[in-house]
């Protein structure tokens, strides 16, 4: 690690701090360049500690920029990975406050569901699909701190890859009922398609993506408990929403879910 734990903890207020009050920052690795992937990472650690002192409950993990689409807009070629509290959780067909957000978009996922932990390193599609209680469809709201969507990836790491919201619903399916490499997605803002794509968008598989997590957590000798919902990344480039649009995800053989800016 590069940074000092004094450093960490600051960066961890700050970035929260631009979550919390609605403002944007310049990237974080303008004044720290120096910053390396276990120093994001810790930032990131130190965010959650921040949230969890203060009552809030790890609901699931999240990757990110998993698609061949999002690593193109967003000029990465590596996925992230981040965590999900309870204050970022949406009833399904409920508002979301677009001015408790800076820059808001939404992304189309599949969701996980464990029924068994899992561990790496050495995961792998099949240990994902066997330890996956059922998959459902899931609504990413994406809102980076960094000014003008702007980042490098160590940055938004730090940021816990741009999370703010999310809502899973419709039909949950077992895997073995499903395609996931060739299921389609369809999501529409205020009845219109704005994003179509497939499961296989997802890093060629959408297991993929969470085997990639199991992996990366082993490596810091960590596992994904039984129960964890997991969103495995956005299956189309990002959609920009504002107040008065709403939302909506049709998953092939899923059903849809949906939310609403106000």
């Amino acid at each position: 690690m590069a940074l000092s734990k004094q450093t960490i903890a600051q960066l961890a207020e700050h970035l929260e701090s631009c979550q919390l009050q609605v403002r944007d920052t310049p990237k974080i690795t303008d004044e720290h360049p120096e910053m390396d992937w276990d120093d994001a990472y810790a930032v990131q650690d130190a965010i959650l500690a921040r949230k969890l002192a203060r009552g809030a409950r790890l609901v699931g993990l999240k990757a990110g920029l998993t698609s061949h689409a999002k690593m193109q807009q967003m000029g990465v070629t590596a996925p992230v990975f981040g965590f999900l509290v309870d204050e970022f959780s949406v009833a399904e067909g409920a508002a979301v406050k677009a001015g408790e957000l800076i820059q808001p978009k939404v992304e189309p996922e599949i969701a996980f569901v464990l029924k068994h932990p899992l561990k790496g390193p050495g995961c792998h599609i099949g240990a994902v699909l066997a330890a996956t209680d059922f998959v459902l469809p899931g609504i990413e709201v994406i809102d980076s701190r960094y000014r003008d969507f702007k980042f490098d990836l160590k940055s938004v790491v730090a940021d816990n890859t741009s999370a703010s919201r999310f809502v899973v619903g419709g039909r949950p399916m077992r895997v073995q009922d499903v395609d996931l490499r060739t299921v389609g997605l369809v999501l529409e803002k205020n009845g219109q398609p704005v994003a179509l794509g497939a499961g296989a968008a997802v890093l060629g598989h959408p297991a993929a993506a969470v085997a990639a997590l199991a992996n990366h957590l082993g490596a810091r000798g960590q596992e994904i408990p039984t129960g964890t919902l997991i969103l495995s990344g956005g299956a189309t480039e990002a959609v920009s929403v504002q107040a008065g649009d709403a939302v909506a995800l049709r998953v092939q053989g899923m059903g849809s879910v949906g939310l609403r800016f106000t």
